[in-house]
C-alpha cells in the first residue's frame, strides 16, 4: 500500500511540534531554576552568524503551519515578523501551528497533491508540486529549525538528550 501524504506529513510535524513545545517547557524550567532570565536562551545563538532559539521554534510552527497555509495559496514566502520573545509567546505560537496541523484531514492532503507550489524569499523562486514542497523543503526544515533550538539549549548546559528531540515516537500498538 503505497504512503499518503497525510501519513508522510502530518504525523512527522505533529512530532516536532510537540518536541518543539517541550524544549520550550525544559527552557523555562531550567531558567526558572537556575536563575537565568528568559531572554538568556530566547536570544541564544550557536554561532554569531545564526538565529537565535526563538527564531528556531518560530520557525518549526512557520515550516509546519506556514507551509499549509501556503499550499492554499499556491506560494509560500517565509514570516519576516520578530520572533516571540517569551516562553509563553513563543507556546502560542506552536500551539496555533498544532491545532492548524491536527485539523488536516487525509483527504484535504491528498487534495493538494500535484497542484503547483512555488516558494519566493528575497527574488528567489523554486517551483514545485505540493508533495515536493511539503516532503523536500518544509519537512528538511521543522526538523532542521527544531535541531538548532535543540542543540542550543544544549550548548547552554540545559540537560536535554535524545529522548527530548525525538519526542513522542509512534510505536507499534
Amino acid at each position: 500500500m503505497p504512503l499518503s501524504l497525510y501519513a508522510a506529513y502530518v504525523p512527522s510535524a505533529l512530532q516536532m511540534l510537540g518536541t518543539a513545545r517541550h524544549l520550550v517547557d525544559t527552557a523555562e524550567k531550567w531558567c526558572g531554576e537556575h536563575g537565568h532570565a528568559e531572554a538568556d536562551l530566547i536570544t541564544s545563538c550557536l554561532h554569531d552568524d545564526m538565529l537565535p532559539f526563538s527564531y528556531q521554534i518560530k520557525s518549526v510552527a512557520e515550516h509546519t503551519q506556514g507551509s499549509i497555509d501556503g499550499l492554499h495559496e499556491g506560494v509560500y514566502s517565509p514570516d519576516l515578523t520578530p520572533p516571540p520573545m517569551t516562553f509563553d509567546a513563543l507556546r502560542e505560537k506552536l500551539s496555533d501551528a498544532r491545532e492548524a496541523v491536527e485539523a488536516l484531514t487525509e483527504e484535504d492532503m491528498e487534495d493538494f497533491i500535484g497542484q503547483p507550489m512555488r516558494f519566493e524569499f528575497k527574488g528567489n523562486r523554486m517551483d514545485f508540486t505540493a508533495e515536493e514542497f511539503l516532503l523536500s523543503f518544509s519537512q528538511p526544515n521543522f526538523y532542521f529549525h527544531c535541531a538548532t533550538g535543540y542543540d542550543i539549549l544544549r550548548m547552554k548546559g540545559v540537560p536535554v538528550g535524545k529522548r527530548d528531540f525525538l519526542g513522542r515516537v509512534r510505536i507499534k500498538a
